[in-house]
């Protein structure tokens, strides 16, 4: 492998487990719950616990008395514990999309830069072209490939096309 692609995976790992080390105890905490109960071993556990209370208050265990037989009690407790995991899992998922939306930005960030460097690579080789008179180099493509892409303009027309689609779909026959 290429000196530079162990020295990026080095440094994203490194970049990743400083952020992990960064993490506060209520992030680590939610992360721990909400990795558990993702999990076949939440899943089981809840079978063994819910199964039985079940089993018990259908009376179908005689030497044990019901304690909820109207199992009023189970769907508190249920309800209760519904809300609990939901918020742990939005606070993960909160910072999962913030984590996303960083490393969309570098993506584009990176992205934008490369556009940059092939633009000037582009200008440069036609330039050279045309001083060594290549043919090739007076191609009106190449002046067009030569020119700086703005990303707001980008930006703009995609969501022009998007708004223009979008109208087309919801046009009677469209």
């Amino acid at each position: 492998m290429a000196q530079v692609v162990e020295r990026n995976i080095r440094a994203l790992l490194e970049r990743r487990e400083a952020e992990e080390r960064a993490k506060g105890w209520q992030e680590r905490m939610a992360d721990t719950i909400t990795r558990f109960t993702g999990s076949m071993t939440f899943v089981y556990i809840h079978l063994v616990i819910y199964g039985l209370w079940i089993i018990i208050n259908l009376g179908w265990i005689p030497f044990i008395p019901k304690f909820d037989p109207t199992f009023v009690v189970l769907a508190m407790e249920a309800s209760v514990e519904a809300i609990f995991l939901s918020t742990f899992v939005l606070i993960t998922q909160n910072r999962m999309a913030a984590l996303a939306n960083k490393r969309s930005d570098l993506d584009l960030q990176i992205s934008l830069l490369a556009e940059h460097e092939v633009t000037r690579l582009v200008q440069l080789v036609a330039a050279m072209g045309k001083k060594m008179g290549i043919e090739e180099s007076h191609n009106p493509e190449l002046n067009e490939l030569a020119r700086d892409v703005a990303p707001e303009k980008v930006l703009d027309t995609m969501e022009e096309n998007q708004k223009r689609f979008t109208v087309e779909e919801d046009s009677p026959g469209g």
